[in-house]
């Protein structure tokens, strides 16, 4: 119960993820790894993002962590099925499966999703909503413009109102009653996307639920650890001034970074 969760991702964006779990569970340690070196994994192919995950699992297993998470979408869309493969045994969890069953459990008629190119094009959330209800109107766009946005801090500006604007102003837009951000950077714009939308359009808290369905994973294996406070640390493929100057903004606070070459 005391061993760590590991959690990884592509870069930073995962972050998001790490900060959700540290809110939802005070008292679990995690072991975070950003691949900063092959960062972004969007332009990827299918089998090197796997080849990826699957270094980084090993290093994160190495390392003892009780479970793990794949807090970058684009990895759980196509990386997961082979690591649950390979670790049968081991708790595994994407940050796409525990969005794709509370928005459907909604029972909502229409939904958006957001994201980048590489998680639009894999329809990874479509399949997924379509597997729990085949009567869904589900709409998607790629906006890669946002992601830069988040890492360059353009949060709360001119230029993110515009940016947000532009794609989602869009008449296949209209009427949705969720929104799916499928990225992990686009939390740190879910106020200014929800002011868009003037309140009518649920947008969902990705980060969130994920770390609500760890825990119900952690409590159900008897994993969950009884400290009052976790340890974490922070490990990059290739340390970066840009990761370490935006960590803050997607963690809540300062980290110290090792970095670890797979």
């Amino acid at each position: 119960m005391d061993k760590p969760i590991g959690i990884f991702d592509s870069g930073v964006g995962g972050l998001t993820v790490a900060a959700a779990i540290k809110r939802q569970l005070p008292g679990e340690s995690f072991i975070y790894f950003g691949d900063t070196k092959h960062s972004p994994y969007g332009d990827k192919s299918g089998d090197t993002i796997r080849r990826y995950s699957s270094e980084i699992s090993e290093f994160l297993l190495a390392k003892d962590c009780k479970a793990i998470v794949i807090a970058c979408n684009t990895a759980s869309a196509l990386a997961y099925d082979e690591l649950v493969k390979k670790h049968p045994n081991l708790p595994i969890l994407n940050v796409v499966d525990p969005v794709a069953q509370f928005v459907a459990s909604q029972k909502p008629e229409k939904i958006g999703i957001i994201a980048t190119r590489a998680t639009t094009k894999s329809k990874i959330y479509k399949k997924r909503l379509l597997e729990i209800n085949t009567n869904l109107i589900i709409e998607d766009a790629a906006t890669p413009l946002l992601v830069g946005l988040v890492e360059e801090g353009f949060l709360n500006t001119e230029v993110s109102k515009a940016a947000i604007k532009q794609y989602l102003q869009h008449p296949k837009f209209r009427n949705l009653d969720s929104l799916i951000l499928g990225c992990t950077h686009f939390p740190l714009l879910q106020k200014e996307i929800e002011i868009f939308f003037k309140g009518k359009t649920h947008v969902v808290d990705s980060p969130e639920l994920v770390a609500k369905e760890l825990a119900k994973i952690l409590k159900g294996k008897n994993l969950l650890c009884e400290n009052e406070e976790g340890q974490y640390q922070f490990y990059v493929s290739e340390k970066t001034a840009a990761f370490s100057k935006i960590a803050k903004n997607f963690f809540g606070e300062n980290i110290q970074l090792k970095e670890k070459q797979l």
